[in-house]
């Protein structure tokens, strides 16, 4: 989905949340003293600590425990007073300028109706007479109880004196109104491209206002795309989303050259206060952006372009996921491939050869099985540590769970997806096919690595949500009962590497950060309760205090802004 904003918004610099954000003082050895605190050793044990020495690079000298001599002088101290520190968590799947864009724009995923839904659209345009389209995201017929894909005709009954188009909750569908359609000149002759499906209406098979996958292409030519400045707003918004959650780097999944470009006017401006490891949006915007090789760690490792990202298949919300049978609420439809076997081989192969990193969106068993399929075939070929990623791999058939422990595949995974598809996925799989699904503690059990994220904004970028969800399989109101699929579980600490360790294992940066080690860089959270010791519940409820990256302050929720 593109989002242009208008042209007199105001721009707000993201230098200027620097200030905020109290930063502590830089080039200084630090020790922060006095905590109740922990880190993860390689091996996924807990270290408890209790204090924390940081060097004037921004790496930890020393990690202090209980008993251990302080250093007699330093040039800043922190006194912990007995607060919770622990390493700064990692969202290994968000889509950076999406999260911020989303924010800035019209926000559906809270609607619980269509008329709710309705109201919220007319409300935005009536606000917003300046916008010559109007976006946004969010919306979810499933959550709306709808049975059915919304219509255009019921956009139009909100909004019909300019474009609308709104993104699907999982990215994966658009919905527009008849102006929209209009403008992208969709009619009943126009034919879905390879991929792609456009839901129609009636005899004459005119567009029905949603499309699904590929074909949102034909609606998102046209829409204006955001210029720089609007990327810079947004960026310094997406921070700020994942800074007070206590997300101290991420995985960004499909960056353009745009988005990268934003990144690197941040980092120029001394304004990048997270960690990004970037994957291109296909294999042309990764060689557009870091040419014939990965780039090399920038701004004291806080951006890099390591990878490629794929996609092989859609999403079960608008059944585009790839399924080795038809779906149980839909037997005629099975999915959309959106590569053919070849060509998933071909652009693998295409990023190997120049050690890019792979990751490919994989939710359908079939898709699975196909990305697992070639994993092993071009493993042959292009040797030494590659960590192929299945993005998602949400349903797997259980006779293809054992293939994750092999060549070194990692499970890139989102905890809270289980929560909030339940019951989609048992309408959409039936209950034949739910033992593969959402499988993390047969991953582990294979051999595979966990690496755990959002896929924000789909979710909302909360690793405490998606920790208490990968520890009991319920929601944040406890359902269902013992847990959804229970023996698909994993321990505190494993959930905790998975989020930490395993999130920047996943992204070849383990030797930098993830973990607080003597070497490596100090990027902590204090919270305001132990996640080892507290109850599921209390675990959503976590507070962040205050956010440190690389040895310095850079958000705190005593001076927290919204930019």
């Amino acid at each position: 989905m593109t989002i242009s904003l208008p042209r007199n918004h105001p721009i707000i610099l993201a230098t200027s949340l620097l200030i905020a954000a109290g930063s502590a003082p830089a080039l200084a050895d630090t020790l922060i003293d006095h905590v109740d605190g922990f880190t993860l050793t390689e091996d996924g044990k807990v270290e408890r600590l209790d204090g924390l020495l940081i060097g004037n690079d921004g790496k930890v000298l020393r990690v202090l425990h209980r008993g251990d001599k302080r250093p007699a002088k330093v040039d800043y101290l922190l006194d912990g007073k007995g607060r919770v520190l622990m390493p700064g968590l990692i969202d290994a799947h968000v889509h950076v300028m999406e999260v911020g864009l989303g924010a800035l724009t019209l926000d559906l995923s809270t609607t619980r109706s269509l008329a709710e839904a309705q109201e919220k659209i007319a409300a935005y345009a009536a606000a917003h007479p300046d916008h010559p389209w109007i976006l946004g995201r969010g919306w979810n017929q499933e959550v709306w109880g709808l049975g059915r894909f919304p219509t255009a005709a019921e956009l139009d009954a909100v909004v019909k004196d300019r474009p609308v188009w709104l993104s699907r909750a999982d990215g994966h569908a658009g919905w527009a109104n008849s102006a929209a359609l209009a403008a992208a000149g969709v009619s009943a002759a126009t034919q879905p491209p390879v991929g792609g499906r456009i839901e129609r209406v009636g005899a004459n098979q005119q567009p029905a206002g949603v499309l699904v996958d590929a074909a949102q292409e034909l609606v998102g030519r046209v829409v204006p795309q955001p210029r720089p400045e609007d990327r810079d707003l947004a960026f310094a918004k997406a921070q700020e989303l994942f800074l007070k959650r206590g997300l101290t780097a991420v995985a960004d999944m499909g960056a353009s050259i745009e988005d990268w470009q934003a990144f690197r006017r941040s980092g120029d401006l001394g304004a990048l206060r997270i960690r990004i490891m970037a994957y291109a949006a296909g294999t042309e915007a990764m060689t557009l952006i870091a040419g014939s090789q990965p780039s090399p760690w920038l701004y004291d490792d806080k951006l890099r372009l390591g990878g490629v990202k794929l996609y092989l298949d859609g999403a079960l919300g608008s059944r585009g996921a790839l399924l080795k049978a038809p779906y149980a609420d839909a037997p005629g439809q099975s999915g959309l491939p959106l590569l053919n076997e070849a060509q998933l081989r071909n652009l693998m192969s295409r990023a190997a050869l120049d050690k890019f990193q792979v990751a490919v969106h994989a939710i359908g068993d079939k898709a699975n099985a196909r990305v697992l399929d070639a994993i092993a075939e071009l493993s042959e070929t292009y040797k030494g540590d590659r960590r192929w990623r299945i993005e998602h791999a949400q349903v797997i058939d259980p006779v293809d769970l054992p293939r994750l422990g092999q060549h070194g595949t990692i499970a890139s995974m989102q905890p809270v997806h289980q929560t909030s598809d339940r019951l989609m996925a048992e309408a959409r799989l039936g209950p034949a096919r739910l033992n593969g699904a959402y499988a993390w503690a047969s991953a582990l059990k294979a051999g595979g690595r966990l690496a755990f994220g959002s896929d924000a904004p789909v979710e909302l970028p909360d690793p405490w949500a998606g920790l208490a969800a990968a520890i009991t399989r319920q929601d944040e109101n406890g359902q269902p009962y013992g847990g959804w699929q229970p023996q698909e579980r994993v321990t505190r600490e494993d959930a905790l590497a998975a989020y930490t360790t395993g999130a920047a294992y996943a992204g070849f940066a383990e030797t930098r950060f993830g973990r607080l080690a003597p070497g490596l860089r100090a990027d902590f959270i204090l919270v305001d309760r132990d996640p080892l010791m507290v109850s599921s519940s209390e675990l959503r409820a976590t507070r962040v205090l205050e956010t440190w990256v690389g040895g310095q302050k850079v958000w705190s929720a005593e001076t927290a802004s919204t930019p």
